[in-house]
């Protein structure tokens, strides 16, 4: 504890000392001297300008000549609220002036890039963490409402609190809005196969014709498939049913206590090989034209290998949005991965657990992404459920944020290994998966690689190394936003932006320095890449499935209702 002073600058200057020694002791570690000695000179003057800046005001406010205070540009702080209250106003400044301090010790930490990215990862969550709105006490928008609501405003807070608490996870939105296949979910469709790992969804073509060859959808199987699909207004399904593609869409099952011994072979021989076998089947297609999300497209592009390494070659053009093939930059995951953390997850969850394999719960993978941004989708709840008692208002996007899935411990250790540990799979027959080598590089159909330039879970010069693996022709395209807000852009929404280059230098910057930026939406560029490779225009099927598959229930089938 630092020494109890009267003189403010004094307790300012003891702080920024004691959260200097504070951070030299992590990892044992060091600050450079003279950077320490800038960083403590620099606080006590910006600690020294905000002291001065509130007796001014003081005085002013005791003569009658005080002015309303201005809001702060963050906006955790930018009610006026905040800005009228003196003591708010200065517990906010004072915070974000030690937020900036403790944000810039960590980044003159000397370290490996590794050790550093996880300093700075730590101090960002005690900084957030510590921020005087997350407290009721300190929060004076939550204050006022108190005494506004006389009370209920903190009362309602504390049934929310109760409510989550009960429901094991923190409400991003109103849950009892939505329901799978009533308001999310909608597209018209039937399950056409099941087996243990998926069901099969077809989806009634909305075109008097449709191209010949058929679409497969494989989505990620740490997510819903509905993300996909939420409203018909926004659904990437709908779209390509609307432009003519006889499309099918794998809907994982959510993993329960049967499928703990599941493998990544399993995920790709029963999954997506399987999925790919059956969409040939009941169109009478061989090559089809297919398309993968997140790990989605890490499954589909590994399946396709294994299926070029047996000579085989059904797809007629690949797809893949925000995928990472080459892991060599995974940005802020890597902090959570090294050769202790996975041997961990080996040993508890893993093949050869000594006491047998488990599953990764849904929640935990939930509750890992929601801290990458902890501000936006943490403590913007904390404040506004709880300490204001606000019901969070309805949205599909946080709907299926929440609706988590489980993950078999096998299947979900080697893929750590395997990819953000040891970057295996960018190397051409280094890895056997089915029995087979894996090399992108023989896969012969055009690939087109999508990213999201503020992609926070898949970067997107990241994703741009996946131009590198396939030796056919490619087509890479940036579009604006972030992981999931970024593809999700229907054209009809006129809103964000993309970019394109048709050359595809080795460097993501030289591709970037080189692009031309348009307006809206990507989809309409993959569009027009797509209905070429479509083939010709055949009338749509009057019934889905075929004679041996037959439709067993309306989509979205209950796979996807399954709760982790």
């Amino acid at each position: 504890m630092t020494k109890t002073t009267a003189n403010p600058l004094e307790a300012m200057a003891a702080q920024a000392n004691a959260m200097t020694d504070q951070l030299k002791t992590l990892s044992g570690l060091n600050v450079p001297m003279d950077a320490l000695t800038k960083l403590q000179a620099d606080y006590v003057n910006q600690a020294t300008a905000l002291w001065n800046d509130a007796l001014a005001n003081a005085a002013k406010t005791s003569s009658g000549q005080a002015e309303a205070g201005k809001p702060l540009a963050d906006k955790r702080f930018a009610s006026q609220a905040w800005a009228q209250n003196p003591m708010a106003a200065m517990s906010a400044q004072t915070y974000l002036l030690n937020a900036r301090t403790m944000m810039q010790l960590a980044e003159a930490v000397q370290g490996d890039a590794k050790t550093k990215a996880r300093i700075r990862f730590a101090v960002q969550q005690l900084v957030d963490a510590a921020s005087p709105a997350n407290f009721l006490a300190l929060n004076p928008d939550a204050l006022n409402k108190a005494i506004e609501t006389k009370g209920q405003s903190i009362a309602h807070g504390m049934q929310l609190l109760l409510q989550d608490i009960g429901k094991g996870h923190m409400s991003q939105t109103d849950e009892s809005v939505f329901e799978v296949g009533r308001n999310v979910a909608t597209t018209a469709g039937s399950v056409v196969f099941e087996n243990e790992l998926f069901q099969l969804i077809e989806y009634k073509p909305l075109s008097a014709k449709v191209h010949e060859r058929p679409m497969l959808f494989v989505p990620p199987c740490i997510n819903k498939y509905y993300i996909l699909d939420l409203q018909p207004e926004n659904s990437v399904i709908r779209y390509t049913v609307e432009q003519g593609h006889r499309t099918f869409v794998v809907s994982w099952r959510n993993p329960d206590e049967s499928m703990v011994a599941k493998t990544w072979d399993d995920y790709i021989a029963q999954g997506a090989l399987e999925a790919i076998r059956v969409v040939q089947d009941i169109t009478g297609q061989d090559s089809i034209n297919t398309l993968g999300f997140c790990v989605g497209g890490t499954i589909l592009a590994t399946a396709l290998a294994v299926l070029a390494a047996r000579g085989e070659q059904p797809a007629h053009s690949v797809t893949l949005l925000t995928t990472l093939l080459d892991f060599s930059d995974t940005g802020i995951l890597d902090v959570f991965v090294d050769e202790p953390s996975v041997q961990l997850r080996e040993m508890t969850l893993g093949a050869d657990a000594p006491n047998g394999p488990g599953l990764l719960k849904g929640q935990e993978l939930a509750t890992t992404f929601s801290f990458l941004r902890p501000n936006d989708l943490v403590w913007n709840y904390v404040v506004g459920n709880y300490l204001k008692g606000e019901d969070p208002p309805p949205f599909d996007l946080l709907y299926w944020n929440g609706d988590s899935t489980n993950l078999p411990g096998p299947m979900y250790c080697w893929y750590l290994r395997h990819t953000y540990l040891q970057n295996d799979l960018k190397q051409a027959n280094k890895l056997n998966v089915c029995g087979e080598p894996v090399d992108f590089g023989a896969i012969k159909a055009p690939v087109f690689i999508y990213a999201s330039r503020e992609d926070h879970i898949v970067p997107w010069n990241a994703a741009y190394l996946s131009t590198a693996l396939f030796k056919g022709k490619k087509r890479f395209v940036l579009g604006a936003s972030g992981h999931i807000a970024g593809v999700i852009n229907p054209p009809s929404k006129g809103k964000r932006n993309y970019w394109v280059n048709d050359k595809l230098p080795a460097k993501a910057s030289d591709w970037f320095a080189g692009a031309t930026e348009k307006p809206g939406s990507w989809w309409t560029d993959w569009t027009a890449w797509l209905t070429p490779l479509g083939g010709k225009l055949v009338p749509a099927p009057k019934v889905l499935g075929s004679r041996e598959y037959k439709p067993t229930e309306a989509a979205p089938g209950r796979y996807v209702k399954a709760k982790a």
